[in-house]
């Protein structure tokens, strides 16, 4: 007797917009496929790359801190939101982390986007629970745990 094979349940598309103010960051490509790393399913999300003075801009206007920062959130609700990641402050820190550039946005990407889903750092325990949470998703890329002070495990991409 045949049998009726269900349909398989398709997985709701996720959009990824990314926006660039300046050069220098990872390709769109690149930097899509470490969004859908840690991405829901069915999310749309901006990426940002922007210099300085926007970044600046942002952090002082939502976060009252008068300085750049490498990665802001903004969510919109439970599948929505904005990453923006500052170029000058990402590249300056992979150079003096003595990280690969690529490495470095990923984890920015990662992090940013997990803060769009709800994680957190003010407390250790929460800190914690984000900080592996990057670190798998980021091994799943090929790239090594951002945490560890070895530089040249930090090397490690696909």
């Amino acid at each position: 007797m045949p049998t009726k094979s269900k349909p398989k349940k398709r997985r709701p598309r996720s959009s990824i917009l990314v926006q660039r103010t300046v050069p220098g960051a990872p390709s769109a490509a690149a930097l899509r496929r470490y969004a859908l790393a840690a991405l829901r399913p069915g999310s749309a999300v901006t990426l940002r790359i922007v210099g300085a003075a926007e970044s600046r801009r942002l952090n002082a206007g939502y976060r009252g801190k008068g300085h750049a920062t490498n990665v802001l959130a903004f969510r919109y609700d439970r599948c929505q939101g904005d990453v923006v990641l500052c170029h000058p402050v990402i590249r300056n820190e992979a150079k003096a982390q003595r990280k690969h550039l690529a490495a470095h946005y990923a984890h920015l990407v990662v992090h940013g986007l997990l803060h769009l889903r709800g994680h957190d750092h003010l407390r250790r325990r929460d800190a914690a629970r984000m900080e592996r949470a990057e670190i798998r998703i980021l091994r799943r890329l090929g790239f090594a745990d951002p945490y560890s002070d070895n530089a040249a495990e930090n090397e490690a991409l696909k």
